[in-house]
This record gives structure tokens, sequence and C-alpha cells, in this order.
């Protein structure tokens, strides 16, 4: 099986696992990152059979719906490369970027060197670059409305200094989130064509958010965003 064929095996094999996910992180989503992995690519010196299969296999089954197990997902990748006879030595390299993509996992202080390589740089672009924009703002709200969890509450400020089970943990207002993470994306990008991209969206989220302050609060003079 060259590679072309395993692309496409694996790109059956995410759609029909993931039909039925929540709408942040079904199938588009991971369609959405794959093509974003494909084009910050362009410009890095990576193994694109690599970062195809670790951009269509990131999120084959996220931790937050597992309660919480980080586990499966790696193995369940693990599994389906080796069916299709992938060398181990990619499987172990896409395992790896799987297990260490996560915004979550910057949270936590590691012991020894954390892995890093730049094929994990441009998928974890990749899927950064889906957090932010109109789309990021789009599927925070929706996967907020999926845990039932408030647009906006005044009373509930940002946790700015979480620790990664914190933020596992945290069932804070929608808008919160932005805060404790989708803002700080532009700053945490690898690439030179992730970061061009990544400001643009930034931006984007910062004129939103002046926007919603505006129509939460008619009455106020002026809202400042820092």
């Amino acid at each position: 099986m060259n590679d072309a064929e395993i692309v496409e095996q694996t790109i059956a094999f995410v759609k029909e696992t993931l039909q039925g996910a929540e709408g942040g992180h079904d199938w588009f989503h991971i369609q959405r990152v794959f093509k974003n992995t494909l084009l910050i690519a362009k410009e890095e010196k990576v193994d694109i059979l690599t970062v195809s299969l670790a951009a269509l296999l990131h999120d084959i089954a996220d931790a937050k719906f597992n309660d919480g197990d980080e586990t499966i997902g790696p193995q369940l990748a693990q599994t389906f490369l080796n069916e299709l006879k992938v060398k181990k030595k990619t499987i172990a390299h896409v395992v790896k970027i799987i297990e260490n993509i996560s915004f979550k996992n910057s949270l936590k202080k590691k012991p020894g060197r954390p892995f890093n390589s730049k094929e994990l740089q441009v998928v974890q672009d990749a899927d950064r670059l889906d957090a932010l924009g109109a789309i990021g703002i789009a599927r925070a709200f929706n996967y907020g409305g999926f845990k039932n969890r408030e647009l906006y509450n005044p009373e509930v400020p940002p946790n700015l200094r979480m620790s990664k089970e914190e933020y596992k943990n945290s069932s804070a207002p929608t808008l919160n989130h932005f805060y404790e993470k989708l803002l700080l994306l532009k700053d945490k990008m690898n690439t030179t064509t992730g970061k061009k991209i990544a400001e643009k969206r930034h931006k984007y989220m910062l004129d939103y958010l002046e926007q919603f302050y505006r129509e939460w609060n008619p009455l106020a003079i002026s809202t400042t965003i820092e």
C-alpha cells in the first residue's frame, strides 16, 4: 500500500469513527486541520505522510469525550496504523504527536526534555488555527452549548493560572475560554505560516469580543479589552 492509499484508508476510518461527534470535534474539524497541515507543510521540511496521518488521527478519541482518558486516542491510532502495516518508525512518531499536540499539555510541567519535532510543530499549528478566528468562535460556543455552559458571567473571571487538571475540569462560561486559551494561541505558534494566519484570526476574535461586550452592556460608554 503506497502513501496515498494509506491516507485514503485513514480518511475513511476517521469519517466512520467520528460519525455523530460533537460539531467542534467532528470529521469536518479533522478535515480543516488536515488542509491546514498540508498548507503549512509547503514551507517546512517535514515527512508528509507523518503529518498527514497525525492530523487525521489527532482527535480520533479526544480525552474530553472519553472521561478524560488520554491514552485511548494514541492507542486507537497505533492499532489502526499497525493494521495498515505502516512503518513502525512512522507510527511511533504519529503517536508521539497525538500525545503531545494538546494545549492542556503545555499547562503541565513534565520532568525531562519534552518531545518535539518539526512534524509536531506543523500539526500543532494546524490544529490551533482551527481554534482561532470565525470557526474558533463557532467551535467554542458549540462546545459550550454541548456542555450547557453559560455564554458569559461577569461574576466569574477567567482563571489565567490554571493547572492542567483545573483546565480539564473547568465548567466556566464559554467567554472565559477565550482568555484561558484561544487568545493565547497566537503567541504559541511554531511556524512562519502558522504565525501569519494566526495574527489575522486573533484580530478577528478581539473585534468579536469588543462587539460582544457592547451588546452585553449597551449602556456602557466604552469597553476596554486587554
